[in-house]
C-alpha cells in the first residue's frame, strides 16, 4: 500500500491539491466504512502527502454525513503522522475579516448527531483533549501565513455546529457572548479522532464571511462569499505547500503518545473482535 507522512483535508472549495506530483488514487477499506473519497497520494514539496476531499469531490456529503472515523482511520492506515485540515468558517468577531486565515487552538462542540470516538465495544479509552491541536503544526502554519503576508489570527476558539443550516441570529449572538471566534461544521470530530489515532492535527480556517450577527450580513451576497472562498482557497494552497515543506521530520509533541495512559479497560476483558478492529490504533499498547 502507498504511504504518506502528511495528510491534507480539503474543505469547501478545496477539492484538489495543485503541485502534487506522481499522484495516484488510493481507496482504503476501514472497519468504520468508506472514507469521503479516494485519497490522492503523491509528493508535495519533497514530502509524501495524502489528500482527501472532506465532502467528496463535487461536494456531495453534508457535514453530518461525513464518515469522520473512516477518514481519520484511512490516514492512519497510510502512515500519516500529521494532518493539516483546511476549513471554511464564518467570523464571530469584527476583527476576523473575510479573507483572513484563522489558526484556532480550542473548540466548543455544538453537534448532536455524530460519533467522535473510535472506542467502545468493550474497550474504553479517555485521551487528553485540553489542548486539541498540535502546537508544532500551528506554529508552522503561522510562519507560512506570515511568509505570504496573509492576514491571520493565531489562537482562538472554533465553535463546531451541526448544520447544514446556518445559525439563527439568536444563536450567533449567543456564541459571541461566550467568546467564540469562528464558526464551522466539521473540524471538531476530526481533531478528536486524530488525537485518538495519535496523529498531530491543526486547522487552517479560511474566513469567508461574517456570521449572521453582523449588521451588514444581509449585504453580503452569495457571489461575494464565493469570490472570497475562491481567493481564500488560492491562499490556502500556497500556505499548505509552504507548511508541508517546513514541517520537521521528527515529532516531539504529546500527540504521538496520546493513548499511552488513556486505556482504562482491563486488557484481559477486551473482546478479541475489538482488539482486532482497533489493532492499528492500540496494538502496541496491548502487547
Amino acid at each position: 500500500m502507498a504511504k504518506a507522512q502528511i495528510g491534507i483535508i480539503g474543505g469547501s472549495g478545496l477539492y484538489s491539491m495543485p503541485g502534487l506530483e506522481k499522484a495516484r488514487e488510493v481507496r482504503i477499506a476501514t472497519p468504520f466504512g468508506k472514507p469521503s473519497d479516494a485519497y490522492i497520494v503523491g509528493t508535495l514539496e519533497g514530502r509524501q502527502v495524502a489528500f482527501l476531499a472532506r465532502h467528496g469531490r463535487g461536494h456531495v456529503i453534508t457535514p453530518t454525513e461525513i464518515n469522520f472515523r473512516a477518514n481519520i482511520y484511512g490516514f492512519k492506515k497510510l502512515g500519516v503522522e500529521r494532518i493539516i485540515s483546511v476549513s471554511a468558517v464564518g467570523s464571530l468577531r469584527e476583527d476576523f475579516h473575510p479573507m483572513d486565515m484563522a489558526l484556532p487552538t480550542q473548540f466548543v462542540d455544538r453537534t448532536r448527531q455524530r460519533i467522535s470516538t473510535f472506542f467502545g465495544g468493550g474497550l474504553v479509552a479517555h485521551v487528553g483533549f485540553d489542548a486539541p491541536v498540535c502546537p508544532t503544526v500551528v506554529a508552522v502554519l503561522a510562519e507560512a501565513c506570515a511568509g505570504f503576508d496573509v492576514a491571520f489570527h493565531k489562537g482562538g476558539t472554533y465553535l463546531c455546529m451541526e448544520g447544514p443550516a446556518f445559525s439563527t441570529q439568536a444563536e450567533s449572538n449567543l456564541y459571541r457572548s461566550w467568546g467564540m471566534d469562528i464558526i464551522g461544521m466539521t473540524s471538531l470530530q476530526e481533531a478528536k479522532l486524530a488525537r485518538e489515532a495519535e496523529i498531530c492535527y491543526a486547522v487552517l480556517a479560511m474566513v469567508t464571511d461574517y456570521d449572521c450577527w453582523h449588521p451588514d450580513h444581509d449585504a453580503v451576497t452569495v457571489a461575494q462569499v464565493l469570490d472570497y472562498l475562491s481567493r481564500n482557497v488560492e491562499n490556502s494552497q500556497k500556505i499548505v505547500r509552504r507548511a508541508v515543506r517546513s514541517l520537521p521530520e521528527a515529532r516531539n509533541c504529546k500527540c504521538a503518545s496520546a493513548l499511552a495512559h488513556a486505556i482504562l479497560t482491563d486488557r484481559q476483558m477486551i473482546p478479541t473482535a475489538t482488539k482486532k478492529k482497533l489493532a492499528l490504533l492500540v496494538g502496541k499498547y496491548l502487547k
